[in-house]
């Protein structure tokens, strides 16, 4: 387990900005180190708001786009084109402003798809899909995700992992159908723990005071079956970016001798 790092901006539109600059940096290093790289994205007010920020960055250009494969933490189980799910918003906030190659933006399957209403079956699909993009050094069945992005719920759920459910228990498989979510839609795709786990390096997203609580308690040693945030992390990174309102209820000791 790594430990975390903190990084705490002003405001959640200087933490968006702040983390794309971040982002198009850690991409170019690993495409100039392996000729590719491979990142997981995440919705949510925040995800989506790094990726706009994204999108409006010169330095974007900097990034090989046909290079890079995108994939996601987890998915609505709604129809495709469906304006709640994942890759729709962040088709709209990114991804159809910049030269993607189509075959390396692996959507999770939508409840129209060809498994239908199955979402047990979706989730055992697209964990078919990471076991045969994982290469033999790679770790759990998927790929070694560069960065593998969360945002982080107010009640401390990541991806589609929420508190105390059945998906945020699961020690084997890498993707689960998740049923009786406690928000809408109550059903979901999500990547597991051990999923997350195998990223390099695990970026956890809160901005708002509505985070605050759940970023505390995240933070200060809970268990990962209560508070789901705790146990995201990366092999190599675990990376906390926040803004000064979700870092609001940090314990003196966690919070960062400087921030932006």
């Amino acid at each position: 387990m790594t430990p975390p790092q903190l990084v705490v901006h002003r405001d959640k539109e200087l933490m968006a900005q702040a983390a794309a600059a971040r982002l198009i940096t850690r991409i170019v290093d690993a495409q100039a180190a392996r000729g590719h790289a491979s990142v997981v994205l995440t919705g949510g007010r925040n995800g989506n708001g790094l990726l706009a920020a994204l999108a409006a960055e010169a330095a974007r250009d900097a990034v090989d786009w046909a290079r890079l494969d995108l994939w996601w933490g987890d998915e609505r189980f709604l129809p495709e084109g469906d304006p709640e799910r994942n890759i729709t918003q962040a088709r709209e906030a990114l991804l159809d402003a910049v030269p993607l190659d189509p075959a390396r933006v692996h959507a999770m399957p939508a409840s129209d798809g060809p498994y239908g209403k199955d979402v047990d079956e979706a989730a055992a699909a697209y964990a078919a899909e990471l076991a045969a993009a994982a290469g033999p050094e790679d770790h759990g069945g998927v790929p070694a995700f560069d960065v593998l992005m969360l945002g982080v719920g107010p009640d401390t759920h990541v991806a589609s992992l929420f508190p105390e459910l059945p998906a945020v228990r699961e020690t084997e498989r890498t993707v689960v159908g998740v049923h009786g979510a406690p928000k809408p839609p109550p059903v979901r795709v999500s990547l597991t723990l051990p999923a997350i786990r195998a990223a390099r390096e695990v970026w956890l997203l809160a901005a708002g005071e509505d985070k605050a609580e759940a970023a505390a308690i995240a933070l200060s040693g809970a268990g990962e079956i209560q508070a789901p945030a705790a146990g995201a992390y990366g092999r190599s990174r675990t990376l906390w970016l926040l803004d000064a309102a979700a870092a609001s209820q940090l314990p003196r000791a966690l919070y960062p001798p400087a921030s932006a």
